[in-house]
């Protein structure tokens, strides 16, 4: 069974940081992409980061360029949003989702993506 498990969400201060997990199992993690997304309390969803399978190259929105880091550890079948400098807009649950197909490249929509985790809730107060 394919799983993906978020976690580290929480509090956070503006201009603050966290670092979001995203745990699979149940796939061979390496061919999978993994991408991050949020959605906010009346907002539509929104693609904010991707990593890919085949050679871990990264994907950011514009929005967060410069403020979010993905990365992944294959030995730990995890991926990690680190999020610097958060602003109060950016208050939203968090999601990590799969992408089988390797041939995609940069950030996709979200009907792209095969798995979803259950989320994670990222506040940011001002």
């Amino acid at each position: 069974e394919v799983q993906l498990v978020e976690s580290g969400g929480g509090l956070v201060q503006a201009g603050g940081s966290l670092r979001l997990s995203c745990a699979a199992s149940g796939f061979t993690f390496d061919d999978y992409a993994i991408g991050w997304f949020r959605l906010a309390p009346g907002h539509a969803l929104v693609g904010v980061s991707c990593i890919s399978s085949s050679d871990g190259s990264t994907y950011y929105a514009d929005s967060v360029k410069g403020r979010l880091t993905i990365s992944k550890d294959n030995t730990k079948n995890t991926v990690y949003l680190h999020m610097n400098s958060l602003k109060p807009e950016e208050t939203a649950v968090y999601y990590c989702a799969a992408d089988v197909d390797r041939r995609r490249v940069g950030l996709r929509p979200s009907h792209d993506y095969d798995y979803w985790g259950q989320g994670t809730q990222v506040t940011v107060s001002s």
